[in-house]
């Protein structure tokens, strides 16, 4: 009995901690001008596609990112300023883009919505889903929750870790769920609403990179 309340309390924690840095509301928005433009079966197809990296990338951190950052000899505050200066360079981006061109992007080609998934198709691991949904913010998490347990008993470890995999599949199952039905979410506040939100949500962006990239410099300076 004890093994399965030990279960639902790491799930709990997993969930409740991994839900904050994913953030899968915010992300769906920042991530719609990528997905706007396809198809429903297109969508889900990269959507699909998404869950799966971000579940990849969560399991690697779970299990391997200290040894893989051993490896290179890179630490979590200099992974924060990296993932840092990528997001920003993806919210300035996105501030100074202008709705037109993504409209000659897919006007120009003159081909099938086939194509639209052919041109994101290449940015849906970087950067939609690293540093955008799992950056890193949930590989500290994942670092810090798989610390939690290492020392622990064997059966406890395997529970507790079985609980972690647990927390990041319900957090991948609302990466789905939430970037497919953005554009529903969106139909509800209207086109003007739409573009007023993806403005705020590019700065945001920008603010959250500069805010990762801070962190980590701090840690560094600290160190």
């Amino acid at each position: 009995m004890s093994g399965i309340q030990s279960f639902i309390d790491m799930l709990f924690i997993g969930v409740i901690t991994l839900f904050p840095v994913v953030n899968p509301i915010g992300s769906a928005f920042i991530v719609n001008p990528y997905l706007s433009n396809l198809e429903i079966q297109e969508k889900r197809k990269a959507v699909k596609k998404i869950a799966l990296y971000a579940f990849i990338l969560c399991t690697i951190a779970l299990f391997a990112g200290h040894w893989i950052l051993e490896i290179f000899g890179i630490t979590i505050p200099v992974v924060q300023l990296a993932g840092g200066i990528m997001i920003c360079k993806i919210g300035w981006e996105f501030l100074s883009s202008d709705k037109k061109e993504e409209k000659t992007l897919i006007d120009e080609s003159g081909e099938s919505p086939n194509s639209n998934y052919t041109l994101i198709q290449d940015k849906l691991f970087y950067p939609i889903t690293f540093p955008i949904t799992t950056g890193a913010g949930s590989i500290s998490v994942l670092f810090t929750l798989s610390a939690h347990s290492a020392n622990a008993h064997i059966n406890m470890y395997l529970i507790n870790t079985g609980a972690i995999l647990s927390a990041i599949v319900v957090i991948c199952l609302l990466i789905y769920f939430f970037y497919l039905n953005t554009k529903k979410i969106i139909r509800v506040i209207g086109k003007e609403g739409e573009q007023i939100l993806n403005r705020i949500m590019a700065f945001l962006i920008f603010c959250v990179g500069l805010q990762i990239g801070i962190t980590g410099i701090k840690s560094l300076i600290i160190a």
